[in-house]
């Protein structure tokens, strides 16, 4: 074989491994473009995890507040709400959210304001947009047209999220005693559901997860807009 045939064929063969490596090159970009997880959401971008992010931080408070003023029971509240937590946390991870991001739902109810929280706290779950219940003459559809007739309206502009807690219907609260009943109306489909007081929280009004369903718009863990009444 001639000097010069020699050289063709080693050019070819250098040819087709530059070839195969660049093909290779471009073949684990895409792969890696592919696989690559999407952004979790923030808060801010995404109702479901604004909703977890307050339900999230609703209890964070309420361990915070069994902490500063423990009695013989709060070492176990707090065990139960740091299960709680672990569990918001894996739904924040199931729904694309940031894992672990906090934020307070509602406003503990300032001294002199008559036990009704005024929801200024809530602006870290719903980005600065408060938007209040409206007053009792605003009836909410299906309510018989007197929503707030059946009791004293409370927690005026606070929102409703969940606490994950399990069981039959029920709520917690920072303001009410066990055994206060509240009716909590979601004023964008008209659902309400009556439950009683069953233990402290960091909100207003806060539903374990089998009342939230009574009221909840598929796919939201937050009501923004909801009508809540003190009715025993």
């Amino acid at each position: 074989m001639s000097r010069r045939r020699t050289l063709s064929v080693q050019k070819k063969l250098a040819l087709l491994v530059s070839a195969a490596a660049v093909a290779g090159g471009g073949a684990f970009v895409m792969a890696s473009t592919s696989n690559a997880a999407p952004t979790p959401k923030a808060a801010a971008e995404s109702t479901v995890c604004q909703g977890l992010a307050t339900a999230l931080g609703n209890n964070q408070r309420f361990i915070e507040d069994q902490r500063a003023a423990p009695d013989a029971q709060s070492q176990a509240r707090i065990a139960n709400r740091e299960a709680v937590i672990e569990q918001i946390k894996v739904q924040q991870k199931a729904s694309g959210c940031v894992v672990g991001e906090s934020a307070q739902g509602s406003q503990t109810a300032q001294p002199g304001q008559g036990g009704q929280g005024q929801g200024a706290g809530q602006q870290a779950g719903n980005g600065g947009a408060q938007q209040s219940a409206q007053p009792s003459q605003s009836a909410a559809p299906g309510d018989g047209g007197g929503a707030a007739a059946s009791g004293r309206q409370v927690c005026n502009g606070s929102t409703v999220t969940l606490s994950g807690e399990g069981g039959a219907p029920a709520a917690s609260s920072n303001q009410f005693p066990v055994g206060t009943k509240l009716k909590v109306t979601n004023l964008d489909n008209g659902k309400s559901t009556t439950v009683e007081i069953t233990s402290v929280s960091g909100s207003c009004a806060l539903l374990n997860n089998a009342a939230f369903e009574q009221v909840r718009e598929p796919g939201k863990f937050l009501i923004r807009r909801a009508l809540i009444e003190k009715v025993g």
